[in-house]
């Protein structure tokens, strides 16, 4: 009998703790750890590891450590429901992601009826803030200021003519090739409007057929793997044509997949240069000498873990209402600057600029 009661003592002090080590608060990653987009989803889980380490070392929030729980959606809208399912059981408190609009939007439906709040570093599709969940935030742009901003370009400056648009027939990808089309409409002519299918290598058929209308320059909303490719294989074809597109091809793998001199001359719509952000310059001096290479998102990846963190400590709750609440009011101070969210959401400044790829390069380049 006395070796029974043991047992069971020693069996409850070690639930006791093993309680007592998952005393920690929970926040989730979510994003493409793996497959072709995973440069993407290494920067977020960079960005957001830097920020959780800096609390860590000074304590945590409420006397409790933050534990990181990484969901790899693999830029797959079913898989990111999965995921986020995943991340609510394992006790997420909070979520920073996803990357795609087309996995951002669908996971957004778990977290809003968990009733936690998620941030999204980098999903730009306006749909993702109009189903109206007070708990879903994003600190990048939208597509239809995006959108607009390209198709200035494309007017005001360069004033061309004739283009062709073509995109990934993804939420982001389509999302953002309909807005450019929308606010071009009625001053260039669309000579080619088409889409192609995300993951395929081979685009010379398409391509061939925007040859035939000649187009002054060919806009494609999508990610860099299609991106680099689509560039790479229109020089092939003898296709002399300026490119455009967005913020998912702003990456260096889109210069690699291209190669530097097809690459030449692309122009991309994207924020501000954080080397040119005085309250940037800790942030990317910590990420190079940990992570090496800053990527075009691991900043706002930064700052979304800070901003909800910030939250937390000052709602001094893991309640999701309370945090979410807290978001909405706050104003933070990052390394993007200042960023506060408007009711949808959204941040109340989003300033785009167009980039250009130049000797193997992303620089800026114009500003409406």
């Amino acid at each position: 009998m006395r070796n029974i009661t043991l047992i069971i003592l020693s069996i409850c002090l070690l639930f006791l703790g093993c309680q007592k080590k998952e005393d920690v608060i929970k926040i989730g990653i979510a994003g493409p750890m793996t497959g072709d987009q995973a440069k993407m989803g290494m920067d977020f889980k960079n960005g957001v590891s830097l920020a959780v380490e800096e609390w860590n070392e000074k304590g945590g929030i409420l006397g409790k450590k933050i534990k990181v729980i990484i969901a790899d959606d693999q830029h797959d809208p079913k898989q990111a429901v999965s995921v986020a399912n995943k991340l609510v059981n394992e006790g997420a408190i909070s979520v920073i992601g996803h990357f795609n609009s087309s996995c951002s939007i669908p996971a957004s439906d778990v977290y809003n009826r968990a009733g936690i709040p998620m941030i999204t570093p980098a999903s730009t599709n306006p749909k993702l803030t109009e189903k109206g969940y007070k708990g879903v935030f994003r600190i990048c742009g939208r597509d239809d200021q995006q959108g607009k901003i390209a198709s200035d370009f494309v007017i005001n400056y360069l004033k061309l003519n004739d283009v062709a648009i073509l995109h990934d027939k993804t939420t982001y990808g389509q999302g953002l090739a309909d807005e450019f089309k929308k606010f071009i409409s009625g001053k260039v002519k669309v000579v080619y409007y088409g889409g192609i299918i995300q993951g395929d290598k081979d685009f010379k058929m398409v391509l061939s057929a925007v040859k035939e209308k000649k187009p002054e320059l060919i806009f494609f909303g999508g990610i860099y793997p299609e991106a680099g490719l689509l560039v790479k294989q229109a020089k092939e074809l003898g296709l002399k044509v300026t490119f455009m597109s967005g913020d998912g091809t702003i990456d260096p793998n889109f210069i690699e997949i291209a190669g530097i001199q097809a690459a030449e001359g692309t122009y991309l719509t994207f924020s501000p240069d954080p080397k040119n952000i005085s309250s940037a310059k800790g942030f990317i001096e910590k990420y190079q000498s940990k992570y090496k290479e800053v990527g075009p998102y691991s900043i706002y990846a930064y700052d979304a873990a800070n901003i909800m963190l910030s939250a937390i400590k000052e709602a001094r709750s893991t309640e999701g209402k309370a945090i979410i609440d807290t978001l909405h009011s706050m104003e933070f101070n990052g390394s993007l600057g200042k960023i506060t969210f408007d009711s949808k959401g959204d941040v109340t400044v989003a300033p785009y600029v167009v980039w250009i790829t130049k000797s193997g390069k992303f620089e800026e380049y114009w500003k409406p």
